[in-house]
């Protein structure tokens, strides 16, 4: 198993450690980020590290996909992000293992999973947890869980993260002026020389 996007997320998490260290806290919190310039605009891209939380999944036994900007770093997009955003399929024994993650992460206040859209807060990171009952425009996003991608981080956990068709699909779906750009960045992407058959098989 290819270590190439889970490399790609580190080098944008030690870019983001960068090009945050002297910025000032301005009290905006990741789930206030606009529509235009995203969550690394807020105080989500203060102290960001997913890290901990995608190996809490891992070690959990969860099956969650990772979606939103970290799935399109691992992809090769360039644009930094503030939050950790998870697509899981709704069922019991996902919930049991999201829940064991979050508690291993040093969660306190575990999310309500019983709804289709929740956010989580842990040390280093920030997001949403979906499932497919979320309305995601006229997309069916179910696929996406069982076509994720996976890579095997150099700490030696493995990470799901979403196929880059299906995200560019769900960044369409959604609309919005940064999702459009991101799809169109993945787009050109996937036109490169030597990656017009990696679709579905990218690392």
């Amino acid at each position: 198993m290819s270590q190439t996007a889970a490399l790609r997320l580190r080098q944008a998490i030690a870019r983001t450690e960068d090009a945050t260290r002297e910025r000032i806290p301005i009290g905006r919190r990741p789930e206030e980020a606009d529509d235009l310039l995203g969550t690394f605009a807020t105080d989500g891209a203060l102290g960001f590290d997913p890290f901990p939380l995608l190996q809490a999944l891992h070690d959990a036994g969860s099956r969650a996909v990772v979606i939103g900007q970290v799935a399109g770093i691992m992809h090769g997009s360039t644009e930094l992000t503030g939050d950790l955003d998870l697509l899981w399929d709704g069922t019991p024994d996902e919930a049991r293992a999201l829940r064991d993650a979050l508690f291993l992460c040093g969660c306190t206040e575990l999310p309500d999973l019983d709804s289709a859209q929740v956010g989580y807060r842990v040390t280093g990171a920030s997001g949403d947890m979906c499932t497919p009952a979320l309305p995601w425009g006229a997309m069916d996003v179910t696929p996406c869980l069982t076509g994720a991608e996976t890579t095997r981080d150099p700490a030696g956990f493995t990470i799901r993260y979403a196929a880059v068709d299906d995200l560019i699909r769900m960044r369409r779906a959604l609309g919005r002026p940064k999702d459009h750009r991101r799809a169109d960045e993945l787009a050109q992407l996937q036109t490169r020389p030597g990656r017009a058959d990696s679709r579905r098989r990218f690392p």
